[in-house]
């Protein structure tokens, strides 16, 4: 890729302590001590961005293979051990927790304006004064921002165009079915003043079949059986959730029992079969016909659950409890005691899926508050891709509801702002001139990644654009040929999510532009007293650091 430099107005050289030509020190010194570690996460995530971007195979020191293409996911995989590169992980996942999206955009933007840092230090502006105008530039754009919004998401518009960005960035195929799945789970749950609830969206994936095969179920599915003879409550279900087996409280208790002889045996075993009878009596008695547990499933507690008809499920993971307790509104119990106030639902039964099995709780038409999507793949890998781009897919609805405001997608916005930025900054006077200009330069690198991901001709691309955006068409983008319409195209992002990245990215660079040095302080591993520990050569050396970044799979 072309080298991104600030052009226009530029600083005098600043005089600096002289070197020799053959130092090592003077042959590729960063004066930016962080950029190494920058640029090397952006090699890394650069090939990810966009909707054409490339997936990864990520392997585990366990042996484990991960298919994504998920910015978050492979940052998180990396052992770090750079601390600016740790800095940079941090804020990608800030961004990615607080808006489903947008990690890439956090590590590319960030990594591109330390380079047009580097290039505006080395021009003779001071770090202070560079703190200054990136925070004037960075205030410039986020008040630019909302004037780009040129359309809302109205209440009874389908928002398949306005998820569709964010879910074909994470999807690893068949990003249009999902996206149609995605859109008509969020309708279907939203609330007729307009509000909306994430948990009211379920997803649940199970092997075989295709994407193609996915479906929308009417109440929460979980991927799970029954344990016992009841696998269906037809009516009336009421439900207790358990996050602990269902039986007896401490499977090891008989071995830790004080027992002095085969007779204190048999009482201890009959008072354990008798507390089992108890509580699962207990439970009949609250009109519960419905257990859910998350831990092991107790023969004799079964066998008593079969004779009160009562219907016992294993569930799978503690996530799949807690979003049932969020639904149903009723609590995650630690023992086999009746809940205070039990779930209720219409019915409770079991669905076969083409190879899988499924629980579904169903509830009562108008009005169904939960939906689940039942989504379908040959392979573990694409399935959690597919899981991760639907629950992106439901934040983004989310912060749709909360702003319905749409920004033009494609790398549309960046050109727009560069062009902004580029015009403000060339009559400006002082540091902030080029450094505005910085900063534009910086934002053009993000639609030059998308046009060479999607492989095209960056620079035919990028003159194409920009000639569109010097006329006055701020809507014009990158596509899968060349240049497109976005609003024609229905490519667009939201509004929140794009100004909590620009944040980020200011917040990180802004720190990382202060740093000149960075000092690594390890303990000996075998430590000795000594009344001069450090040799006279040595004193005033400060311990050696290395520039680069060191990743590797976990």
């Amino acid at each position: 890729m072309a080298s991104r430099t600030a052009a226009g107005a530029r600083l005098p050289e600043r005089p600096g302590p002289r070197r020799r030509a053959g130092s090592p020190r003077a042959q590729g010194r960063h004066l930016l001590r962080s950029l190494p570690a920058a640029q090397t996460l952006a090699r890394v995530i650069r090939p990810c961005y966009g909707p054409h971007g490339r997936q990864k195979l990520l392997v585990t020191a366990r042996g484990t293979t991960v298919l994504t293409g998920y910015a978050a996911a492979i940052l998180r995989a990396l052992e770090l051990e750079h601390p600016a590169a740790r800095l940079l992980r941090e804020a990608a996942h800030t961004q990615a927790e607080s808006s489903g999206d947008g990690a890439a955009f956090v590590v590319l933007l960030a990594e591109a304006l330390l380079l047009q840092a580097e290039h505006l230090l080395r021009a003779g502006l001071a770090r202070s004064q560079l703190r200054e105008a990136y925070a004037a530039a960075t205030a410039e754009t986020l008040a630019l921002l909302p004037s780009l919004a040129i359309r809302s998401l109205g209440p009874l518009e389908d928002p398949f165009g306005a998820l569709y960005s964010v879910v074909n960035t994470h999807a690893v195929c068949r990003a249009d079915c999902l996206t149609k799945l995605v859109a008509h789970a969020c309708w279907a749950t939203k609330e007729l003043d307009g509000g909306f609830r994430r948990e009211r969206v379920g997803v649940c994936t199970l092997r075989g079949g295709r994407l193609e095969d996915s479906c929308l179920l009417p109440g929460l599915a979980l991927c799970a059986e029954p344990c016992g003879q009841v696998t269906a409550v037809p009516g009336g279900a009421r439900v207790a959730l358990f996050v602990c087996g269902f039986g007896p409280a401490s499977p090891n208790a008989p071995a830790t029992a004080r027992l002095s002889g085969p007779a204190d045996l048999a009482t201890f075993r009959k008072g354990s079969e008798r507390l089992i009878e108890k509580q699962v009596a207990q439970l009949a008695s609250a009109c519960i016909n419905v257990a859910v547990a998350w831990g092991d499933i107790d023969e004799n507690a079964l066998t008593q659950a079969d004779k009160h008809n009562i219907m016992v499920i294993r569930a799978r993971s503690r996530r799949d409890m807690v979003y049932l307790s969020e639904v149903l509104g009723t609590p995650l119990m630690c023992h086999l005691l009746p809940p205070p106030k039990p779930g209720k639902c219409r019915r409770v039964y079991q669905q076969e899926l083409g190879e899988g099995l499924a629980v579904v709780f169903e509830w009562e038409c108008p009005g169904t508050p939960a939906v689940t999507l039942v989504l379908r793949g040959a392979t573990a890998q694409g399935l959690q891709g597919a899981e991760q781009a639907a629950y992106h897919g439901i934040d983004a609805y989310f912060q749709l509801c909360q702003d319905p405001r749409l920004l033009p997608g494609a790398g549309a916005t960046e050109m727009a702002l560069a062009k902004m930025l580029s015009e403000k900054g060339s009559k400006l006077e002082g540091p902030n001139g080029p450094a505005f200009l910085a900063f534009a330069q910086a934002l053009r690198s993000l639609p030059e990644t998308l046009a060479e991901n999607a492989g095209l001709a960056v620079s035919q691309v990028m003159a194409e654009m920009n000639r569109a955006h010097q006329a006055g068409n701020f809507l014009v983008g990158v596509g899968v040929e060349g240049i497109i319409n976005v609003a024609q195209e229905e490519v667009w992002d939201t509004l929140t999510a794009k100004a909590r990245g620009l944040r980020a990215v200011a917040d990180v660079t802004l720190q990382l532009v202060s740093v000149d040095e960075i000092v690594v302080a390890k303990q000996s591993a075998t430590y000795q007293r000594d009344s001069n520990p450090v040799p006279k050569k040595a004193k005033g050396c400060l311990f050696p650091v290395k520039d680069e970044l060191l990743g590797t799979i976990e």
